[in-house]
């Protein structure tokens, strides 16, 4: 009887989650990295992204983890371009009622690139910040990066493999003992029809600490396995994934670990 309550309640909360957020919106798959052209345009292309999803944990703080953003390519320059990238996620439990947004959480960058053949080299300034929903927090939870990312997509007859790879030094933070980190993450999309396809994905977070919280390095993972339905204005992508978090609560240091199932909402 309390786990149908619970089901019931979860379901709900979902439905809530997807009525409040304004936007579809697309960053994964990554944009294909086209060839250098002589062409300048002006914000030749706006990518938006929707995702929610169940979270398999015992904690009462998590159970539900929502995020959308998207990212604007400002200008293109043939060679390049200078991208404005932007995601929120909200994450939600059960604590004190069956709807409980307990966080939300920010990250803004800019990103000026330039390709080689299939390749793009990007110098990127990254900025996050974390924040209690419905509780008491003083001080800032935040950090800024400066760094750098590579990217490349690969063709394999049915499949194109993005891989990216980011390194970042952190110059500026509020409450955390980030020194610098590498992200880095592949992901496979296969055409099983040209409306349906299948993915897979991994991605890799190792964090490099200043030693003033007592602990060492932190790694950080997700592996992913789903589903794509594509029609003509966007994309629809179900999916189940493993995931590793650093510190998963913002005033509170640690790793989280959970099996998650969801929905993502893109546009094409």
């Amino acid at each position: 009887m309390i786990q149908g309550v619970r089901f019931r309640c979860a379901v709900q909360a979902l439905l809530v989650v997807v009525c409040t957020v304004p936007a579809f919106a697309q960053t994964e798959p990554q944009a294909p990295v086209e060839e250098p052209t002589r062409t300048v345009e002006f914000l030749p292309r706006v990518a938006f992204h929707m995702a929610a999803e169940y979270l398999a944990d015992e904690d009462p703080r998590f159970m539900w983890d929502a995020d959308f953003g998207g990212e604007l390519d400002i200008v293109d320059y043939g060679v390049g371009r200078f991208t404005f990238e932007g995601n929120y996620e909200v994450v939600l439990g059960d604590e004190r009622r069956a709807f409980d947004p307990n966080q939300g959480n920010y990250i803004l960058a800019g990103l000026v690139s330039a390709r080689t053949g299939k390749t793009e080299v990007a110098f990127e300034l990254y900025h996050q910040s974390r924040h209690l929903a419905d509780r008491p927090k003083e001080d800032a939870v935040d950090w800024n990066t400066l760094g750098g990312r590579v990217r490349r997509n690969f063709a394999y007859r049915q499949a194109v493999i993005a891989a990216q790879a980011n390194l970042r030094g952190v110059f500026m933070k509020s409450s955390v003992d980030y020194s610098w980190e590498i992200d880095a993450g592949v992901r496979s999309d296969v055409k099983v029809s040209p409306r349906v396809g299948v993915l897979a994905a991994g991605r890799v977070r190792y964090l490099g600490v200043d030693g003033s919280l007592d602990r060492g390095n932190q790694t950080g993972y997700i592996v992913e396995g789903g589903v794509r339905f594509e029609g003509r204005a966007g994309a629809i992508e179900l999916f189940v994934a493993g995931e590793r978090r650093i510190d998963p609560y913002p005033v509170e240091v640690g790793t989280g670990q959970w099996f998650k199932a969801g929905f993502r909402l893109l546009s094409r």
